[in-house]
């Protein structure tokens, strides 16, 4: 395992290697419309431009954290869409989990965590300018590349849309007035297929053209044995075409269109076992015998074995052998088209920018939602498991200087208006019945009545009769009840938001002196949301169970020595009835509903900068700068309530209906998030000449109303988390599930409680960032990354602005790391492209590292999900022509086939019972079995291109 202190050593070492070896730097012409200088002075170059605040400026120039990885890294990378950036820029982790519709992009940690649309990205992603409404569109082909700009820190100002994390921007290649073109065609294993052409040139002395495609397919990295298939396959296509209209030196219209379609199966998922993480011990083994074997066992092992779970999908390690239900399928199809328009004029010592779009992007897949062979939940491919997201946005600039060039200023207004419209039909599979039923017979007092062939799931005769006995009538009843639902759930439920947002921005280089500048920017935002959702459900079991066990759950001991003492066995065997049977509202008294519901917000953020350039080729900056990510709605119907409401001050009894509770309606603010608000301070120096940079930066951030979305096994839980500045003397630590565990309150779901006035910021993201290039001679490239990050929650954490106690699944968090958020991360890539000899040809040696520490990839931070550190190389070598006018390249990607997991998760509904042995603290969640998301394998491959 590579500890903290081996991978701290590890980035010294790179770091000293980059700059004293051949290796990759990020270089890029001085600007986009220089005449090229002579070729030593041009690859010896460490100039690249970017325009990351609104203007055209150098790298080095910029007083803010920025990575810039130019056309040629992605191309030696083997970069094809924003994940593998991971490998070039030490702050960013990009990953994938249960669907590539939302792929989570993390900046020093910070990152919006899970598949609910709802929750808008802290990472945005613009292409040419454009917001994309989530992250995950990224994940798709890019075509042809400029370069792509990393934004570390809250984007408070510019940048379009607010973030609180960072800001991926993409710049693809516009038209050229000189004709030309590109092709490559690329075979790898797992019959890997990828083709990409490009075109551009003159169409007449004032308007340019060019046209890029893209075709890729490959068989699935998972092997789905019952259904005979194969999951996380790659069938794709891409399309851009674009015209550059310049009828004068003062006036450009850029006009962009493309086109993108995914018909692919996405994303299966592995059980993790104990050679995998060792903190899952015995959770994986049987309980044997049932009746006695729980100390060193988990009884829901038992009920999917004998439900028809293969054992050996727990003990695989990182085998890519799924476990899917027979019928189920992960296929899907996503579509994003757009169409938007660049105008860049100067209008005589002021140059507007106006930048319009309109984006239609869906997806919709198929799912067996509990990733086991026995048929729990499952998304239906029909259609009806869908998001889509139609954009309008227009951004204008006005940009220019005054007062002899003191002032270098730019206002600017940005307007957004988003229409989301989703549809869910999440249904209980065929077997969940008997599932659900054997979950509760085998996990406690009842295990000796276990009989997974038999109604209820239980021995003919004497089951039904002892369940009578010990239950009631109505217990008895509701177990045969609870085996009835299956196949029983959402028809359609249909979840709307119309988003619009509206801002005003100014941001102002002030040249106090020709090396002292002072930067202020400032923001205005205005954010509102109007939802709605109408729900469709076929669950009449659930209201069946509601309507007769709900007085049981306050059940006495009718006659006795005890009598009118709680009946504990009735209460709880009627509790999970209801809460297995009704589980994430699941209910056919929601037919037919509709709730809606409506927020508004506005924010100042903005950002100040002084910066100091006591010689021309070194720059030292501190920033301060406030940065916003909106709230919003959660698309889901599981937060509208629990399965059974607890007893209030005003309501002294269990409910259960949604009618005893006001109805659906009364209870749509509990679908509410607030927004997510960051203050960040910076301090850093960049050095730069021809040939070497190196950059260097101190960051802190504070998050308050940090948006996290968790999966606890049953639902997903939506909190904003915030810190309380007294002490809660352990009080968001404890539980009320396992009595004989030290932080066990029987009262833990009320305590934990802070005063509003004491609330505060809840996640801390502090740490140093270098990154360095040296390019010693035209051949000879180098790059090297490192970033040490503390990203944690602190101390003392409460669930909303008010000071709500924490939820019990979130206990692990407090003084924690978050998820994904490695302490160290080092990054390296080096290059080396000799002549061969005077025959113009040359070759290409190029190797790229990134090693990361350990670090725990589930947001609740059980640590049966922790990751131990791992290094990951990329390789790639072959020939080119004269003047790269073709080359044949050999490549690998995860060339030493490193296995990890991306985030590991609670399996859905399988959890055993909840007795000692599995519990606190390293069984937080008792016997919950745990799956994962694996990360792709080695490949490997040839690519031939061609250019002209």
């Amino acid at each position: 395992m590579l500890k903290k202190q081996y991978m701290s050593a590890c980035a010294f070492a790179v770091l000293a290697l980059g700059l004293a070896t051949p290796a990759l730097a990020q270089d890029a012409p001085a600007a986009a419309d220089t005449v090229a200088q002579d070729q030593q002075a041009e690859d010896t170059s460490n100039d690249i431009v970017v325009t990351a605040q609104g203007r055209a400026q150098a790298l080095a120039d910029v007083p803010v954290a920025i990575s810039a990885v130019t056309s040629e890294s992605l191309q030696n990378s083997g970069a094809n869409d924003i994940r593998q950036l991971n490998q070039l820029a030490p702050s960013l982790l990009v990953s994938s989990t249960g669907s590539e519709a939302n792929g989570s992009p993390r900046i020093r940690g910070i990152g919006t965590v899970g598949d609910n649309p709802g929750l808008e990205s802290s990472v945005v992603v613009f292409i040419d300018g454009v917001y994309r409404s989530r992250s995950g569109i990224g994940l798709n082909e890019l075509g042809e590349i400029e370069r792509i700009e990393v934004l570390r820190g809250p984007q408070g100002t510019l940048g379009g849309r607010n973030s609180s994390a960072g800001l991926i921007s993409i710049v693809s290649k516009k038209p050229s007035f000189t004709f030309g073109g590109t092709a490559e065609a690329t075979y790898g294993n797992y019959d890997f297929i990828r083709l990409a052409a490009g075109v551009t040139g003159p169409i007449s002395e004032q308007i340019a053209a060019r046209i890029d495609g893209v075709f890729v397919k490959r068989d699935g990295f998972y092997k789905d044995a019952t259904n005979d298939t194969r999951v996380n396959n790659r069938d794709r296509y891409f399309v851009r075409g674009q015209l550059l209209f310049e009828p004068s030196s003062d006036l450009s219209f850029r006009l962009i269109g493309d086109f993108s379609r995914r018909t692919e199966a996405c994303c299966g998922a592995t059980y993790v076992d104990r050679s995998v993480n060792p903190f899952i011990g015995n959770l994986n083994n049987p309980a044997t015998p049932l009746t006695t074997g729980l100390p060193n066992g988990n009884n829901i092992v038992n009920v999917l074995r004998d439900l028809g779970q293969n054992l050996g999908a727990y003990n695989q390690g990182y085998s890519r052998n799924i476990s899917v239900s027979r019928g189920r399928t992960y296929d899907g199809t996503t579509q994003d088209w757009g169409i938007s328009g660049q105008l860049d004029w100067d209008l005589g010592g002021v140059n507007l920018t106006s930048i319009t779009a309109y984006r239609d992007y869906f997806s919709e897949q198929g799912t067996d939602t509990d990733y086991s062979s026995v048929d729990i939940l499952y998304n239906a491919n029909n259609g009806n498991n869908r998001r889509a997201f139609k954009t309008f946005t227009q951004e204008i600039r006005l940009q220019g200087s005054a007062f002899d060039d003191k002032l270098d200023w730019l206002i600017g207004g940005f307007f957004a208006d988003e229409k989301f419209r989703g549809k869910s039909n999440l249904r209980f599979g065929s077997q969940y019945g008997r599932f659900a039923t054997c979950r509760i017979i085998s996990g406690g007092g009842l295990a000796g009545l276990y009989s997974p062939t038999s109604p209820g799931c239980v021995a003919p005769g004497v089951g039904p009769a002892t369940l009578a006995a010990v239950g009631g009538a109505d217990v008895a009843a509701g177990f045969m009840t609870l085996d009835g639902i299956n196949d029983r759930g959402s028809t359609v439920d249909r979840y709307n938001q119309n988003s619009r947002s509206f801002a005003v921005f100014t941001h102002n280089i002030i040249h106090v002196t020709d090396k002292v500048d002072l930067t202020l920017g400032l923001r205005y935002t205005d954010e509102r949301k109007r939802f709605s959702a109408t729900f469709g459900n076929d669950n009449t079991g659930c209201v069946a169970l509601q309507s007769t066990l709900t007085d049981d759950l306050i059940a006495v001991i009718p006659s006795g020595p005890n009598m009118g003492q709680p009946d504990a066995t009735r209460r709880a065997l009627a509790a999970g009835l209801i809460g297995l049977g009704c589980q994430g509202n699941a209910t056919a008294e929601l037919n037919g509903v509709s709730i809606s519901d409506k927020r508004h917000e506005d924010e100042f953020t903005g950002t100040a900068i002084l910066s100091w350039k006591p010689i021309d080729d070194l720059m030292l900056y501190a920033s301060y700068s406030r940065g916003y990510k909106a709230g919003g709605f959660n698309f889901d119907r599981s937060a509208l309530k629990s399965p059974i409401v607890a007893p209030t001050a005003t309501s002294p009894l269990p409910t259960t209906t949604f009618a005893a509770v006001g109805g659906a309606q009364a209870l749509v603010s509990n679908l509410q998030f607030e927004p997510e608000k960051v203050t960040a301070y910076e301090i850093g120096a960049k050095y730069s000449t021809r040939p070497f940079s190196l950059s260097i930066a101190g960051f802190r951030q504070e998050f308050k109303s940090f948006q996290l979305n968790t999966f606890d096994g049953a639902v997903f839980i939506v909190q904003n988390i915030n810190g309380c500045s007294t002490s809660l003397n352990g009080a968001d630590r404890d539980q009320s599930t396992f009595p004989s565990a030290p932080n066990y309150n029987a009262a833990a779901t009320t305590t934990g409680r802070c005063a509003t006035d004491d609330v505060g910021y809840g996640v801390v993201s502090q740490g140093v960032e270098l990154e360095a290039s040296l390019v010693p001679a035209r051949n000879f490239r180098v790059s090297a990354g490192l970033t040490y990050a503390k990203t944690k929650y602190r101390e003392n954490l409460v669930g909303n602005n008010a000071g709500a106690p924490l939820n019990q699944a979130l206990r692990k968090l407090p003084g924690d790391n978050l998820s994904n958020a490695p302490e160290v991360v080092v990054t390296g890539s080096a290059a080396w492209t000799p002549d061969i000899g005077s025959t113009g040809l040359s070759a290409l040696f190029y190797v790229d590292t990134r090693m990361s520490s350990d670090y725990n990839t589930g947001s609740d931070l059980f640590p049966q999900k922790e990751q131990d550190g791992f290094a990951l190389v990329n390789a790639r070598v072959g020939i080119r022509g004269p003047n790269e006018h073709w080359a044949v390249e050999f490549w690998g990607q995860n060339i030493f086939n490193q296995n990890y997991a991306q985030v590991a998760f609670n399996s859905p509904f399988q959890q055993g019972g909840s007795s000692a042995a599995f519990q606190d603290p390293q069984y937080p969640g008792g016997r919950q079995l745990l799956s994962q998301f694996l990360a792709e394998p080695r490949t490997y491959g040839v690519t031939l291109r061609g250019k002209f």
